[in-house]
């Protein structure tokens, strides 16, 4: 499959590159539609590739910090989901399976750039496009004073989330921003749910202790 075909960018891709999503799709669970693409109904595909798209975009980019880099890594995740079609047993929820291909591309693609990563002008605490849910409550009446003492949080913010062990981060990033619950989050990062708690509670403990000073 020509990996052009997948995520041609924020735009819509041109005409004739995707055929219609499956018809129906959302009679089925995410599973059954992934068990079509193994049985080779490309229109499948195509949904779970609409569906899930900016998710993942989103959340590559809360480990990539580049946006040019979370759509390449987004991409390269479809990419092994349609050549492990064959393989696919709907065993466990669709997103686990997809988020666990995504975490371990994120984690090697962040240890093999930690040392040139480019810096970016958004940050992890703006608003996510598909929640809205942030780690700070925008208020849009302060001052201008206030709302150079809210960057400098949100600066902070971003640094103590960046400087998080590897896991820890992961963790944050799919429980706030990705909205997935205990149980999804274990599965992912092959942990127990009691496993995952505890990683969860030591990271926005860790937060806290750091970013007392802006509470």
């Amino acid at each position: 499959m020509d990996r052009s075909i997948l995520l041609a960018g924020p735009a819509t891709p041109p005409a004739g590159t995707l055929q219609p999503a499956m018809a129906g799709a959302e009679n089925y669970t995410d599973a059954e539609v992934m068990l079509r693409v193994k049985a080779g109904d490309q229109s499948a595909f195509d949904f779970l590739v609409q569906k899930y798209r900016r998710p993942l975009v989103n959340f590559m980019y809360r480990m990539a910090r580049n946006t040019a880099a979370a759509e390449d890594l987004a991409q390269e995740v479809f990419l092994r989901v349609y050549r492990s079609r064959q393989s696919y047993e709907a065993t466990a929820k669709f997103t686990t399976w997809l988020y666990r291909i995504a975490t371990n591309l994120a984690v090697n693609h962040a240890r093999d750039t930690r040392k040139d990563r480019p810096e970016v002008t958004l940050s992890l605490d703006e608003p996510d496009e598909e929640t809205g849910s942030t780690m700070d409550v925008a208020d849009t009446t302060i001052t201008a004073e206030e709302a150079l003492v809210r960057r400098e949080r949100l600066a902070a913010i971003r640094g103590k989330v960046e400087a998080l062990p590897e896991r820890q981060k992961l963790a944050v990033i799919m429980h706030k921003y990705q909205q997935m619950d205990y149980k999804q989050i274990a599965d992912v990062l092959k942990l127990s749910e009691s496993a995952t708690k505890s990683l969860l509670f030591r990271a926005y403990e860790t937060l806290r202790e750091q970013l007392k000073e802006f509470v």
